[in-house]
């Protein structure tokens, strides 16, 4: 009777799977930025897109197509982000199409994105030029809390100067495929604010809207509603998520920030840098999330006390993006999120020289005859080059300078392998003159090719990470702190694990001889490096119940401590490092813990000095690290650690399932391949055992780039070795049955609850 039961929720399970919505991948923001095409009349429009799409990140193979005028942006380091869920990144590209667009974009194997837009072609009236659609702004996905309502303000400009509104996509219109308007999301259409009431569910939501751009005309002579001139895309995701702060916690910009709106406008070869700085009173800042224009640098977010600042910088190379291009970041800790704040580059349209103009370059300096016919009602007196000591002579017929590359304010940037030298010539007037004379702005430029560049002067020989410091291997292992065991014996009875050679280690569990309670855990960070003056540098440590690390708590962040009392170092040796982890600090204890860390190693290249202490470097001390000789980083993640067993004096069970070993894709294309074994004996006698033996490899990958070498995996085998005792309860059902009906009612579910 039962078993009959069991079969028919079973087959209705199944039922509702096959014929239940299934949900289509979508990502987590989109933005089109168009350029009518002026050689057809506008026929034709340059799209430049710009996704945001979770991981794993899409590659961008299957966009363009043999022949299509399309290009794609595969940047060294693409934009990433850990916040929400598993992460995402920034996938970029152009490609001419109709100005009138409605087409499935297939980004990689998973991702869809469905693109409408409406360009044209029109004529402005008032100018008789093609009219330029509106841009918008993507900020990175946003985060919201239950019961928070927050402002979400869109960035927009228009480059012909008209007034841009937003509204909601529509379905009926070919705007949206399927763009649900939640009751939760408000719209001001005119001043592109989204408002979030924060009376929705914890989930993920998806917002499709159109920007309109109008030919701006005062209320007192319109008449009736102007019809706009076109409407481009832009899709946003928002992550409701618990709240566990009051409301108005939120991480708030200080400082250097630029403020909301700022342009900044950028001469070719010019190099913009900006410098973000936010508090959070609540939690440390984990990461400054980013979306801007292709090759833009990040640093590392450096922390100090509640204040969190980070470094971006773009040099503007030749390109073929758009004039306009927005930055927009966000500050994410664990559970709060900032409010998005977008800047823009205005990348000024320039001249090329005047006729007869002479500019030449040789290893040292620049040259340049400048013909004073070509510059009408230009003031010569008040020409200056970057470096106002640096003299520029003129005459009736020529102004002249000789600029050299090392002085006169000459600026280096890197374009791909080109070094290319720049400085400006332009009018300098005093703060107190004003007058409507025309000013001149003339970039400068000598590129000199990588191969050029590599001479006996500009090529510094180092050796390589080999050669300095071997072939490098770390690992995890984990002690009962001395001072919470009876004996040196006992504490290493309890939980050891001990090296048998440089890539294998073993781990052995066995019982407490009395049941205790131990808050403490000894986290041993190893390195295999004999060189005596290495020093093992830690920048970052965290933990998770999940070995995808999709939740995660820091526990180390910038070589500091994430939170007062959470953890403490014990004096070892240079290339060892033990942390003592107060375990009543992490918060409510599950079965199993994974930690996961970020590993350096260093040598001071003078005797008398230390590699930099990553926890007390202020920003200005940056000349420990030009005295310093580092690695790569790598990641070193451990396996599963019965926390619950550790602190109630429990056997130390290592899981009895396959656990795949922690491994990390390198920033440089380098991937760590886990191989994972899992060998389950039982024997059945009057005293059941069953014995399982679970190998469980941890890589650590490389994530930091390098030209000279390649990335190195360190690999270490776990073995262990658990007995347990089983019981044998009468069978009342198929356990296959119920486990297959259970997890096919809940497939029903998820398709039902987040589609």
């Amino acid at each position: 009777m039962l078993d009959t039961f069991i079969l028919r929720v079973l087959l209705q399970g199944l039922t509702l799977f096959w014929f239940g919505p299934l949900c289509e991948a979508s990502s987590l923001g989109m933005a089109v930025h168009v350029v009518p095409q002026s050689s057809d009349g506008g026929k034709t429009v340059r799209a430049h897109f710009t996704v945001i799409a979770p991981n794993p990140c899409p590659a961008l193979t299957g966009l363009c197509a043999e022949g299509e005028d399309c290009v794609t942006y595969p940047t060294s380091s693409p934009l990433t982000g850990m916040k929400p869920n598993s992460g995402w990144c920034v996938r970029q590209w152009q490609k001419n199409v109709p100005s009138n667009y409605n087409a499935k974009v297939n980004l990689g194997s998973s991702e869809e994105v469905y693109v409408s837009l409406k360009a044209g072609p029109t004529v402005r009236a008032n100018s008789g030029r093609l009219n330029h659609p509106p841009f918008v702004a993507l900020p990175p996905p946003i985060r919201g809390r239950v019961n928070c309502p927050q402002d979400i303000h869109l960035a927009v400009k228009d480059l012909d100067g008209d007034k841009v509104r937003c509204r909601f996509a529509r379905a009926d219109q070919g705007e949206c495929l399927d763009c649900p308007q939640h009751s939760f999301i408000e719209l001001n259409e005119e001043t592109c604010m989204l408002s979030f009431t924060g009376e929705a569910s914890v989930g993920q939501y998806y917002i499709y809207l159109m920007a309109e751009d109008t030919i701006p005309v005062p209320k007192m002579r319109q008449i009736g509603k102007m019809n706009p001139l076109s409407a481009v895309p832009v899709h946003l995701s928002l992550t409701v998520e618990k709240a566990s702060f009051n409301c108005s916690h939120e991480p708030v910009a200080a400082g250097q920030t630029p403020a909301e709106d700022t342009t900044m406008f950028v001469l070719p070869y010019g190099q913009t840098d900006l410098t973000v700085q936010f508090i959070s009173e609540q939690e440390s800042v984990s990461e400054v999330a980013v979306v801007g224009p292709p090759e833009i640098y990040t640093s590392q977010v450096r922390s100090l006390g509640q204040v969190a600042v980070m470094s971006m910088a773009w040099v503007r190379t030749e390109n073929n993006l758009t004039r306009l291009l927005p930055i927009c970041f966000v500050v994410n800790t664990q559970s709060l999120q900032s409010k998005p704040r977008c800047i823009w580059l205005f990348q000024r349209e320039m001249r090329s020289l005047p006729n007869g103009t002479e500019l030449s370059c040789d290893n040292t300096t620049m040259s340049l005859l400048l013909p004073v016919a070509t510059m009408k009602n230009i003031n010569l007196a008040e020409l200056q080059l970057n470096s106002p000591t640096c003299p520029v002579s003129y005459n009736d017929t020529y102004v002249k300078a000789l600029i050299p590359l090392n002085g006169c304010g000459t600026k280096t940037v890197h374009s791909a392998t080109e070094i290319i030298y720049t400085n400006t010539l332009q009018s300098v007037r005093p703060y107190t003159v004003v007058n409507r004379r025309p000013s001149l702005i003339l970039p400068l430029a000598c590129r000199i090719p990588g191969v050029q560049a590599r001479g006996p002067h500009n090529n510094l020989l180092m050796p390589s990470e080999k050669e300095t410091f071997g072939e490098v291997r770390f690992w995890m292992e984990f002690h009962i702190p001395k001072e919470d065991s009876s004996s040196d014996r006992a504490r290493r009875d309890v939980f050891s694990i001990s090296s048998t050679s440089i890539n294998t280690s073993t781990v052995t569990y066995s019982r407490l001889r009395t049941p205790r309670t131990v808050d403490k855990l000894d986290l041993h960070l190893m390195s295999n490096c004999t060189v005596e003056r290495a020093e093992l540098i830690v920048s970052e440590c965290a933990e998770s119940k999940t070995e995808n690390f999709s939740q995660s708590v820091p526990i180390l962040e910038h070589g500091c401590a994430a939170s007062q009392g959470l953890i403490e170092v014990i004096e070892t040796p240079g290339s060892n490092k033990v942390y003592r982890i107060n375990l009543g600090m992490l918060g409510p204890m599950e079965t199993e813990m994974y930690l996961k860390c970020t590993v350096n190693l260093c040598i001071a290249m003078l005797a008398s000095q230390k590699c930099p202490d990553l926890c007390s470097r202020s920003r200005a001390s940056t000349t420990n690290l030009i005295h310093s000789v580092f690695t790569k980083s790598y990641i070193v993640q451990s396996g599963p650690l019965n926390i619950r067993a550790i602190i109630v004096g429990q056997d130390l069970a290592a899981p009895t399932k396959a656990v795949p070993g922690a491994s990390t894709t390198a920033t440089t294309a380098t991937t760590a391949t886990t191989a994972t074994t899992a060998t389950t004996a039982t024997t059945a006698t009057t005293a059941t055992t069953a014995t399982t033996a679970t190998t469980a490899t941890t890589a650590t990958t490389a994530t930091t780039p390098t030209a000279a070498t390649t990335a190195t995996t360190a690999t270490v085998a776990t073995t262990a070795t658990v007995t347990t005792t089983t019981s044998n309860a009468p069978e009342k059902a198929s356990v296959m049955a119920v486990g297959l009906m259970l997890g096919s009612i809940s497939i029903f579910l998820h398709n039902i609850v987040l589609c």
